[in-house]
């Protein structure tokens, strides 16, 4: 089962789906599934200092102050029920991404869990520690923690490297139909959207290989 996870690492839905599709099929060990994640930007055009997050998300989406407090703590309630911790007031900026889907796509082609890995470190290192993923030294550091190689991390980002394969990756899915994330895309037809409960994903998957052996 080929699974495309289309997300950001700054999206906590993201976080939220991700976990949750873990949990998923370690409840479903008979599914065998190759995970792989696609690059998808909330903001690509922000700046690389970033924009303070509560005005960003009232300019964006018109939210006022009790709303987002509704809507985090919502956010951290799901994250602490999957074993992801959402620091309160950690996340106080939102920043570029697109050098950390440079190296997670260079991640994708070192095979392994080496993407999976990757991934959840910037995750944690942006919603758990309040760290900037668009940082090099934060690349960098959290790269290298996970047992990538320190002068390929640091050649990649001082370069454009992936970065064409990035912009056409992201331009596949959207014209795909995919504007909001996590995208889940499984076999390339099915589609699960937005950070489920994993008895959902365990349902879906399992109808999908039910369906994929007929």
């Amino acid at each position: 089962m080929k699974i495309d996870f289309v997300s950001d690492v700054s999206c906590p839905w993201c976080a939220i789906g991700l976990k949750s599709l873990q949990q998923a099929l370690a409840q479903a060990p008979e599914l065998a599934a190759e995970l792989h994640f696609q690059p998808f930007e909330l903001n690509p055009q922000m700046p690389p200092e970033g924009e303070e997050i509560n005005a960003h998300l009232a300019r964006k989406y018109g939210a006022g102050p009790a709303q987002l407090e509704q809507t985090r703590e919502a956010i951290r309630q799901r994250g602490e029920a999957l074993g992801f911790t959402f620091t309160k007031g950690a996340r106080d900026r939102i920043y570029n991404t697109f050098d950390a889907h440079r190296l997670l796509h260079w991640a994708g082609e070192l095979g392994g869990d080496t993407q999976l890995k990757l991934k959840l470190a910037l995750l944690k290192a942006y919603f758990t520690e309040g760290q900037n993923p668009g940082s090099h030294a934060l690349l960098q550091s959290v790269a290298e923690a996970q047992g990538l190689d320190a002068d390929e991390v640091r050649a990649i980002l001082a370069s454009e490297r992936y970065a064409q394969e990035v912009r056409q990756a992201e331009a596949f899915w959207q014209a795909q139909g995919i504007h909001s994330v996590p995208a889940i895309i499984i076999n390339d037809k099915h589609l699960i959207q937005g950070g489920q409960p994993p008895e959902v994903f365990v349902q879906a998957l399992r109808q999908i290989a039910e369906e994929s052996s007929l």
